[in-house]
């Protein structure tokens, strides 16, 4: 094809999503709701490291094939940056989805939001320890609403609400998954010069390497695994958006705007649980809904404006 000739229709598109960070990041904390939702539903179906390992081990399946011809030609700066590979790969993948999973057996769905609205904070510490990248004002002002509205949506307009939440192993888990996440999000900053497909086929696939030896223990140790329909339908929308999509929109973001204007995205996860509420459970629409929704979206706006 000659530079003269028009882009065909679905690449132009590509291109287009491709360059809208706001949108990919907002579609990743939609996936990842959805990824919150399931992996809390179906906690007594999944063991939570085979949950892990399966996603992973899929996810890197379906990229391998439009993934292959970028990382033979990258190959040679994959292997330079090999420290830095392996801990994206055991922040991003092995260690924070095993930790997630792990804590949503032992939380409430309650905590587990409220932990979530956290991650921009984590993102934050992470970046100012390890490169001495420094929250703006306005992104602290952006975050501090975003996090107001959460708490408003979560707990349903009532403040009291907070007084009545058990704190337990699964939260702490939770938490943990999030500062392993921060630290990756962090680390981003320093990723090498590579193709997109490249940099989440060799992390995902070595995640899911990670993940294995720990698997061997699980299942060996007589954890429950439940193969029904509801396991089979969750895993590959596992594979496919939170894991696939997902980590190719977060890591397109963080690359167009940087990891402290991308983070306060993971305060519409929240906002994405309660509209599925709505429309999937039949669950009615409250003030306390509209009032968080326009605290966090406009949190959002300020925290990830430049």
């Amino acid at each position: 094809m000659t530079s003269s000739e028009p882009t065909p229709p679905r690449f132009a598109a590509l291109t287009w999503l491709s360059n809208q960070p706001y949108l990919l990041l907002s579609l990743t904390s939609l996936f990842w709701a959805g990824n919150l939702v399931l992996g809390r539903y179906v906690s007594g179906h999944v063991p939570p490291v085979t949950m892990s390992c399966v996603r992973w081990i899929g996810a890197f399946l379906l990229l391998l094939p439009f993934a292959w011809p970028h990382l033979r030609r990258d190959w040679p700066v994959l292997r330079a940056h090999i420290p830095l590979m392996l801990a994206l790969a055991f922040t991003g993948f092995a260690a924070n989805t095993v930790l997630a999973y792990w804590g949503l057996k032992y939380t409430q769905a309650l905590n587990g939001l409220l932990i979530q609205s956290s991650g921009p904070l984590c993102v934050a510490l992470w970046t100012m320890i390890l490169f001495g990248v420094r929250l703006t004002l306005a992104q602290l002002l952006g975050i501090a609403a975003s996090m107001t509205g959460v708490l408003v949506i979560i707990l349903r307009g009532d403040l009291t609400a907070l007084a009545s939440i058990q704190v337990n192993k699964g939260d702490a888990m939770l938490f943990g998954a999030l500062l392993v996440f921060g630290i990756y999000s962090a680390l981003m900053l320093r990723r090498p010069v590579t193709h997109p497909m490249s940099l989440i086929a060799f992390t995902t696939g070595c995640g899911a390497l990670m993940t294995v030896p720990l698997n061997i223990w699980e299942l060996a140790s007589g954890a429950p695994l439940v193969l029904d329909r509801l396991t089979l339908f969750t895993l590959l929308y596992m594979m496919i958006f939170p894991s696939a999509l997902a980590y190719l929109f977060f890591n397109r973001g963080i690359a167009l705007i940087g990891p402290n204007r991308a983070a306060p995205f993971f305060h519409l996860m929240p906002v994405f649980g309660s509209v599925m509420a709505i429309v999937f459970l039949g669950e009615k629409p409250e003030w306390f809904h509209l009032t968080g929704y326009a605290l966090v979206l406009a949190g959002v706006f300020i925290a990830s404006r430049k």
